[in-house]
């Protein structure tokens, strides 16, 4: 699961020398001037006094921070999405901190002060590089009235990084040697589903387990290492792929896609799609090589069946069924047709296809098919099998999934 691990930690100093000695400066000639100015002109002048005394301290805590020069132009992050969300003081905070991460440095000073969340800029930073894998998210903070000086955590040296990073290069050219160069958007899209799916397996103890180094080299991850191996594999190929937080079924915290296709949104979960996971969640005992592809290019509502996304971001809006597994590769159904089903699950058998599914347009389709597919449907088709292929005993299974509507059956050949 997805873990957004900070440490709000904030040190908080009460001043630095230049502001104390102009603090003592003041005091010497308030011991002498107040007391006969306030005599003469009332509390009018105690105000004057005490918003000089703040400004000159804000002011000298202004001059101790030496802010470099800011380099990360807006260009450079316009498209993110996250620092999209942000107010303008706050996407310069942004770009000051992937600067300083990007460099490693262990301190950076930032336009932010005791009003200011700069930790929820640096979460939402991390949300949209996965290529930060060496920041933990983890940070600690010493804020002052008018800028925060900002320690990121890092999971490695920077020698570990560039060593990592050549590894990291090196998956993913393996990866996407395996997409020719006319695939389209969603052919792309499906193609890195399936890889993580294939590729990856469901651990919790795995190391880096919350970056893409978990996923691309490791093979090991969470969800928090699916997702953004996920959008570091599509935003390498020109593929807007968000990073998307909120809870999942029997889970506190979750993280999963939104990609962009051809101009509209879709849902995307890849750890939801792994039979690994499942099993480990669930104890839903799948085959290895069985890809859940509910989770694939779906709609909102779909995705709430098992998913609930975080109602603080105003994430896009994803209606679209056109890309739906198994509507594009005639498997679902919009009414009981029995004649139909049976005669796709023969066109399966003589096929000698693994698994045949098939998935209905919603629960009332799927309560009047279920009946008729297990208790009749299914055993004529596996008498078909039979003698299709000379076995005098025939065996299969099934999954029933009655929150996508959907009924998976497995066939053994006896080979």
């Amino acid at each position: 699961m997805a873990r957004r691990k900070r440490r709000r930690g904030r040190r908080r100093r009460t001043g630095c020398a230049g502001a104390l000695i102009a603090l003592a400066l003041i005091g010497a000639f308030g011991a002498y001037a107040v007391p006969w100015a306030v005599s003469e002109y009332g509390g009018s002048l105690k105000e004057v006094i005490s918003t000089a005394v703040r400004s000159t301290v804000s002011s000298a805590l202004e001059q101790q921070a030496d802010f470099p020069e800011l380099t990360v132009t807006e260009e450079e992050v316009a498209g993110d999405f996250y620092f999209q969300q942000l107010s303008a003081e706050e996407q310069t905070v942004y770009r000051e901190l992937l600067q300083g991460v990007t460099a490693m440095e262990e301190r950076i000073l930032l336009h932010a002060g005791r009003e200011d969340s700069p930790a929820r800029v640096y979460e939402y930073l991390i949300y949209d590089r996965p290529e930060l894998f060496w920041c933990s998210g983890s940070s600690q903070m010493t804020v002052y009235d008018d800028y925060t000086e900002f320690y990121p955590e890092y999971t490695c040296t920077a020698e570990e990084k560039a060593v990592r990073q050549s590894e990291i290069d090196s998956a993913v050219s393996a990866c996407l040697s395996g997409i020719s160069d006319g695939a389209s958007d969603y052919d792309r899209i499906r193609y890195v589903f399936e890889y993580l799916v294939n590729t990856v397996d469901y651990d919790e103890s795995a190391p880096d387990n919350q970056n893409i180094y978990s996923a691309l080299v490791g093979q090991r991850s969470v969800c928090a290492g699916y997702s953004r191996a996920a959008q570091y594999l599509l935003k390498n190929q020109g593929i807007e792929c968000i990073y998307v937080i909120g809870t999942a079924q029997g889970q506190d915290a979750h993280a999963w896609n939104i990609v962009n296709c051809g101009g509209a949104y879709y849902q995307m979960d890849v750890t939801f799609g792994d039979p690994v996971f499942l099993a480990a969640e669930n104890g839903e005992a799948l085959p290895q090589n069985v890809i859940n592809y509910d989770y694939l290019c779906c709609t909102d509502a779909e995705i709430a069946a098992d998913h609930e996304q975080s109602t603080e971001i105003a994430y896009p809006a994803c209606v679209s069924e056109d890309l739906n597994y198994y509507r594009m590769n005639g498997m679902f159904y919009e009414s009981y047709d029995p004649q139909m089903l049976l005669s796709a699950m023969n066109d399966s058998v003589y096929a000698q296809e693994s698994m045949f599914v098939c998935k209905f347009s919603d629960a009332s389709v799927y309560e009047q098919a279920y009946e008729g597919v297990i208790g009749e449907l299914l055993p004529e088709a596996a008498q078909n099998l039979a003698y299709a292929y000379g076995l005098e005993r025939v065996t299969y299974s099934y999954v029933e999934d009655e929150t996508h509507f959907k009924i998976m059956i497995f066939w053994d050949y006896g080979q």
